[in-house]
């Protein structure tokens, strides 16, 4: 099975395009965000903006047409002359079409091609780093919200050494300053809590901005799959593939196509013509002249070859090469910048996953540990050997460290998915979503490149896009804590 179909199947499963009213796995925040995002959105109309590009270009070698009807009224007349017309139409037509425009045109067109593939490669970046910051707005969400249960839970179990505390200091088992430490330690559980409810809102409005609607009851994601073996290998195929670098090269291939048409501007053009021209003075006109008629209508035709040869334009077409030269300097360079990126971010996002699963074993080994340790302090304590803060402490180091468990296994999934970004393999066809109808930059392009009627339109632009303002500010909800019967 290919590894592009791999992904498909273990990153988003079976389900089908059409998700549910709240979200609850990755592919449906992927789906809503592919269909509402107006970043994504706006990003296709201004592909569509591109795509004209190439018919304005074309049509720059194509056969001109016009025809210009007068009517005329001559409200002053000569009294003495010997024949006046009182009115007449006119109607001139006049088609011309380039022969030769110094290779203008050709390039024009050639360079007007590249931009829209690199149009096309822009548009699957921005499907990618949407995609990105939606697989980062899930992932945060889902930390967050086992952190606020993390913390509840430690308020809870404080709570309840509290009270035990105080019991004890009652019968005279333990002293006032062990009650203070309990209560100081549930103090600032119950400050981290808020902060970690607080953090949890935050993800929630970040997830809403992305995907278009609220958070319902997210399912862990699946695994990752086909992610490189070494960074090399990431590297490797990122630099065939990462649609930032083959949108530097599709614009540097346009800028030299630009520099070529440049060279036009001073060099001679040729075209045909043929023109035609038919007055009616409408039986208006009026002799002094004995026994003369005059015509009232006249029909001319004519046909010719026009070359142009520009000798002085002050300085303009120099200019023009000049500045179609620094352009293409630019876009080499920035060619250039874009692959140094491309590097850079595919071997960094390597190392912060391969980082994230190391931390990840370490995390789990930690808790296991740290869970002993809570475990044998508390019966050390029994015996006396334990005081209260070194339980209070062994509670801590606990939650650290299941926190940091949490945050890794985000942090692990986040930067696997910008990894496949890095690799130009995170975008809608990558990642399963042709359960419905995707949108084709091509078939759009193919719409309007030998597009050559005047009248041709469509209809405006609906927008796709949709509004959170309805939406209610997120909360994050606690239920009541329940030990012994007690709810807390």
């Amino acid at each position: 099975m290919s590894a592009r179909r791999l992904l498909i199947v273990a990153l988003l499963g079976s389900s089908g395009l059409a998700a549910p009213a709240n979200a609850d796995t990755l592919r449906d925040a992927l789906v809503s965000a592919y269909e509402t995002n107006p970043n994504l959105t706006a990003a296709r109309q201004g592909q569509r903006a591109t795509n004209e590009g190439v018919p304005l270009a074309k049509a720059n070698g194509r056969p001109d047409i016009t025809v210009q009807p007068t009517y005329v009224e001559n409200v002053v007349q000569d009294s003495g002359g010997s024949v006046v017309q009182a009115r007449g139409i006119n109607v001139n037509g006049t088609i011309s079409a380039p022969l030769y425009a110094g290779g203008g045109i050709k390039n024009a067109v050639r360079a007007a091609e590249n931009r829209v593939e690199a149009g096309f490669a822009n548009l699957r970046g921005t499907e990618s780093a949407v995609f990105s910051a939606v697989v980062g707005a899930y992932m945060d969400v889902i930390r967050d919200e086992a952190i606020v249960d993390l913390n509840r839970a430690q308020v809870g179990v404080l709570t309840v050494n509290l009270d035990a505390t105080r019991d004890r200091f009652e019968i005279g088992d333990l002293t006032r300053t062990d009650v203070a430490q309990s209560e100081a330690r549930l103090a600032l559980a119950t400050s981290n809590l808020e902060t970690a409810r607080a953090n949890l809102i935050r993800s929630k409005e970040v997830y809403i901005q992305l995907v278009g609607r609220e958070p319902g009851q997210l399912e862990a994601p699946p695994p990752l799959p086909n992610l490189p073996l070494t960074p090399d290998s990431a590297v490797t195929v990122a630099l065939d593939s990462n649609p930032d670098l083959i949108a530097a090269r599709e614009a540097r291939e346009a800028a030299r196509f630009d520099r070529r048409a440049a060279n036009a501007s001073r060099l001679p053009t040729i075209s045909v013509f043929t023109s035609s021209s038919y007055s009616n003075a409408l039986n208006s006109i009026s002799s002094n002249i004995p026994g003369f008629v005059a015509d009232n209508s006249a029909l001319n035709a004519q046909a010719g070859v026009r070359a142009t040869l520009p000798i002085y334009q002050g300085g303009q077409p120099a200019a023009q090469i000049r500045q179609a030269q620094a352009r293409l300097g630019q876009a080499q360079e920035l060619e250039i910048a874009a692959e140094r990126e491309v590097i850079a971010q595919t071997r960094a996002s390597y190392a912060s996953w391969r980082a994230a699963l190391d931390v990840i074993a370490a995390s789990e080994r930690a808790v296991s540990a740290n869970a002993l340790s809570l475990e044998g302090t508390r019966a050390e304590n029994g015996v006396g050997n334990r005081t209260i803060l070194d339980i209070l402490n062994a509670e801590q180091e606990l939650l650290n460290s299941k926190v940091q468990l949490v945050a890794a296994r985000r942090n692990a999934y986040v930067a696997g998915f910008t990894l496949l970004a890095a690799m130009g393999k995170a975008e809608a066809r990558d990642l399963g979503l042709e359960g419905g109808t995707l949108y084709d930059p091509v078939a759009d392009y193919q719409k309007v490149d030998g597009a050559w009627i005047d009248w041709s339109s469509q209809r405006d632009s609906v927008t796709k896009s949709t509004r959170t303002v309805d939406t209610a500010a997120q909360k994050a909800e606690i239920e009541p804590i329940v030990t012994d019967g007690r709810s807390r």
